[in-house]
């Protein structure tokens, strides 16, 4: 088969990487790419996020099967522009992918299919929504209602942290995503990734997860994109995964399908666990980063067969064949992040690194100049392993971090601390 996946951060290249073991995958391509997907596949100079070009590329390269990484696309209705031209593809709907592009979206499915989830409200002016924390109080949750990059949500502690989240959102601090804003009750516990396929009508779950989103140690400081993760989840036992799907993920996908927009591709649901009840804190409709680099980093191989099963409607005969292991990622990001950082600082090392099915460095913001390789983002590479066990994961991640020239990259040193 020839495969185009779309995207260009270490999402992509775990399953870049993935799928080049499949014996099934003849050709390769990822637009854009990075530096780093390079060395695994074809990068490709392509707009992903204009459906019409995306066609256009497929016919032109003769693709059999689209993978789409980012949200971005899925929004942009990339994949009913692939569906109309009969391509198979891996990615839900633009009017599916409103479970991650619209916060309230989402609440209302919840509330209308019975899905546990936090009490909330939706607001469309900055005062309505300062009057509504003022009654309410602290701690609360305040969340730009569209696409953030992950960014656009503020855990307030105090009554202030809120009002000041209320002011940036509507002053234009996320654009067009924080238009609107929903404001949650704050929910205590600890937070799992659950991730599961869904192919309009049956559901397969491929895996847990948990990442750390703050940028500092000991989970504090502000909210990233997230600074690390590790598979599987110890607190999302089998019991809380079978409520999970029987009480959030089942009535959310009989509910779309009832609506006419039958949910295609991965859902991620991230869930609050609690005193042995898990809640929906909201739904991804693609692979998490840096979630996705630990769940590739298990599955191998077999990540290209349950995507497919997925797209063609299959998953019913399928299953997921689980070694009993553990993987950890630590991402190396550049120093500033999340806020304004520097672009352009060589990193060196990394071909000194061990690449096999037990030690990856999944690039997330590099690019190559003058045969250097250079960070280019935020978020620039995923230290990733895997072992018998998480602290045996962890001490081979963290090896290889401690084997990386690169004085303008930072990371945080406890990924993995809380089931550790």
């Amino acid at each position: 088969m020839n495969i185009l996946i779309l995207g260009s951060g270490g999402r992509e290249h775990s399953l870049a990487w993935a799928v080049r073991q499949n014996p099934k995958c003849d050709r390769l391509i990822v637009a854009p790419g990075n530096a780093g997907i390079a060395a695994v596949a074809r990068c490709a100079a392509l707009d992903i996020l204009d459906p019409v070009a995306v066609v256009e590329f497929c016919a032109a390269e003769a693709v059999d099967f689209v993978i789409i990484g980012p949200e971005a696309p899925l929004a942009a209705g990339v994949a009913d522009a692939l569906a109309a031209a009969g391509i198979l593809h891996f990615g839900p709907s633009a009017a599916a992918a409103r479970l991650e592009a619209s916060k309230a979206f989402t609440k209302e499915i919840c509330d209308a299919c019975g899905a546990p989830t936090a009490a909330w409200a939706r607001f469309a002016t900055a005062e309505a929504a300062r009057d509504y924390v003022r009654t309410r109080g602290a701690p609360i949750v305040v969340k730009a209602d569209g696409l953030a990059a992950g960014k656009g949500v503020v855990v307030a502690m105090t009554e202030s942290e809120a009002l000041a989240a209320i002011d940036d959102m509507f002053g234009g601090a996320f654009g067009t995503a924080g238009a609107e804003v929903v404001i949650e009750e704050f929910m205590q516990g600890e937070e799992a990734s659950f991730f599961v396929l869904c192919d309009g009508q049956d559901v397969l779950p491929i895996g847990t997860a948990q990442d750390h989103k703050r940028v500092g140690e000991g989970d504090t400081g502000p909210n990233t994109g997230g600074m690390g993760a590790y598979s599987p989840a110890p607190v999302l036992t089998a019991d809380l995964a079978t409520q999970a799907l029987n009480r959030i993920v089942r009535p959310t996908v009989a509910e779309m399908a009832r609506r006419g927009t039958p949910y295609r591709g991965v859902l991620y649901a991230g869930l609050m666990i609690h005193q042995g009840q898990a809640r929906l804190v909201e739904y991804n409709v693609r692979f998490g980063d840096p979630e996705c680099q630990v769940l590739m980093m298990r599955l191998g191989a077999q990540a290209l067969d349950l995507m497919l099963a997925c797209a063609e409607g299959r998953l019913a005969g399928m299953q997921v064949n689980w070694a009993d292991d553990h993987a950890l990622t630590v991402v190396m990001a550049a120093r500033g992040y999340p806020g304004a950082v520097t672009r352009g600082s060589e990193i060196r090392g990394l071909d000194t690194l061990p690449e096999d099915s037990f030690r990856m460095v999944f690039h997330a913001g590099t690019a190559r100049q003058d045969g250097r390789i250079v960070a280019s983002g935020g978020r620039v590479l995923n230290v990733t392993a895997r072992g018998a066990t998480l602290a045996e994961a962890r001490d081979r991640a963290y090896a290889m971090v401690d084997a990386i020239d690169w004085p303008e990259g930072f990371c945080r040193r406890d990924i993995g601390w809380r089931a550790l």
